[in-house]
């Protein structure tokens, strides 16, 4: 999705089969979080578009698959230590800087879904950028990775139409360096934004990971993100679904 302009979702005459030997490919998912005000944090959630055939009409956080380029972006500081160690686990033979191009998906997903982006404009704008992150340079913004949280990972279960092995960030709703609006609409990927609390988030239209990751995310927050924290890693083996920890 490098197009500056939000492109219409494709609708398939027929829904892709589900197979249960598709292999998960690696994706990362954002949590943006506003802990500002009383009430508790509130968390931004989009609505997917319902002709999509992944997860359609469901409410979850922006995120998708990692891109070329996310393996090329230049950024503003790095992972904390602890989530490099904890993305390189339960992995044979790691790809180089896996953490960094998961780190960037989750953040060029979130501006081309919501129109957020992440990171700061105190060094000015990045003076090459890979394609897909034309608008960072655009709005003088580097991602700052450092700045991010591990919550979680996930693997989508077999015979699903997609499978993600998805990592789960957050960041705090103060690292939104710049905004570019039109993201959303009735012909985009997603077709409504909410900041809503916890509580009211759990009453939306989820699937069951992002209803499981609000769990977690609640868990996290309660003790600040404190990096000794465990961090979770939900699959399922023989049709039951594992909770283990990185």
């Amino acid at each position: 999705m490098p197009q500056p302009d939000p492109a219409p979702p494709q609708a398939a005459p027929e829904a892709p089969r589900p197979s249960a030997s598709l292999r998960p490919r690696d994706a990362a998912t954002m949590i943006v979080l506003d802990r500002r005000g009383r009430g508790g944090p509130k968390v931004l959630m989009g609505r997917r578009n319902a002709r999509l055939a992944f997860m359609p009409g469901k409410f979850v956080f922006p995120g998708g698959r990692i891109e070329l380029g996310d393996r090329s972006m230049a950024v503003a500081g790095a992972l904390p230590d602890y989530a490099e160690a904890a993305l390189a686990r339960r992995i044979s033979r790691p790809p180089h800087h896996l953490g960094r191009a998961l780190a960037l998906a989750a953040i060029r997903e979130t501006y081309e879904e919501t129109g957020l982006m992440l990171g700061t404009a105190e060094y000015g704008p990045p003076e090459d950028v890979p394609e897909g992150w034309e608008a960072f340079q655009r709005h003088g913004v580097l991602p700052d990775l450092e700045a991010l949280h591990l919550v979680a990972r996930a693997i989508t279960p077999p015979k699903r139409v997609r499978r993600f092995d998805t990592r789960f960030f957050a960041v705090d709703r103060t690292g939104v360096a710049a905004e570019e609006p039109g993201r959303v609409s009735e012909d985009s990927e997603f077709t409504e934004l909410a900041w809503v609390r916890l509580d009211a988030a759990r009453k939306l239209d989820l699937p069951f990971i992002t209803r499981a990751i609000l769990d977690e995310l609640e868990a996290q927050i309660a003790v600040d993100f404190a990096p000794h924290r465990q961090i979770p890693f939900h699959y399922e083996r023989y049709g039951r679904r594992e909770r283990e920890f990185l």
